[in-house]
């Protein structure tokens, strides 16, 4: 089955096969209004690969769309939940997880909600980050799977406050953001809860459609120099000392 996957800022922008096979995502299935894997979702992917897993080691992937990165988590050896707000990424959560044959644990509500006591060596989050002129997160549609209100830092700030509570003693986070939304703010909130938190990745992307028609309002706000139409997506590696 052929994928058509969506940039989290260009609406429906096909992206070609070889595209695709370049983020170490396996295919999935995608309904109207999932965020579809891309170039976000391909670096984590490579370093949820990376990772040591032991024998029975949990994983959770928060925002989960398709479930692409909880399907990588468990076909790496994790024992995988998958948690997710919308009722169509759940669906096509499940849906993936059936078609590669992963046993993965789909549950529906807002971040942690659903597993509110419970612990994973693996915690993996690819959340809306693209500062937007809404200050609150999209109700419905394809844009809540980007917007993140004017700083892009609405649900990355309640990630970082919540990481610590969700990871074992020697859990690891892999959150991936882009450039415009504060690195440095995640690395020093992850680190007043207690977590050693690095950059482990960078990649540098163009803008969309959908960036390059907020370019002017970044540049106002001095997220970009003028002119600029490129950002950082950065993945940022966090545990316990």
């Amino acid at each position: 089955m052929r994928t058509v996957t969506t940039d989290r800022r260009e609406g429906l922008a096909p992206v070609d096969d070889g595209a695709a096979r370049e983020t170490h995502v396996p295919r999935m299935c995608r309904l109207p209004g999932v965020y579809a894997p891309q170039a976000d979702t391909g670096l984590l992917a490579a370093h949820v690969r990376r990772e040591t897993l032991r024998p029975g080691a949990r994983s959770l992937d928060l925002c989960t769309g398709t479930g692409a990165l909880a399907v990588v988590a468990a076909r790496h050896g994790a024992r995988a939940t998958a948690v997710d707000i919308s009722r169509c990424a759940i669906t096509a959560a499940r849906l993936n997880a059936a078609l590669h044959r992963c046993r993965i644990r789909v549950l529906r509500g807002d971040l942690d909600a659903p597993i509110p006591h419970e612990r994973f060596d693996l915690v993996t989050v690819n959340p809306p980050y693209v500062p937007c002129e809404d200050v609150e997160v999209p109700a419905h549609g394809a844009r809540r799977s980007w917007d993140a209100g004017t700083d892009g830092r609405l649900l990355l700030d309640r990630v970082c406050s919540r990481a610590p509570r969700l990871l074992t003693p020697s859990g690891v986070l892999l959150l991936v953001q882009s450039s415009l939304s504060g690195v440095d703010a995640t690395l020093e909130a992850l680190g007043r809860r207690g977590l050693t938190a690095r950059v482990v990745e960078r990649r540098t992307e163009e803008f969309g459609p959908v960036m390059s028609a907020r370019s002017d309002w970044f540049a106002a706000r001095g997220l970009i120099a003028p002119g600029a139409r490129t950002e950082e997506l950065v993945v940022i590696r966090a545990c316990r000392p």
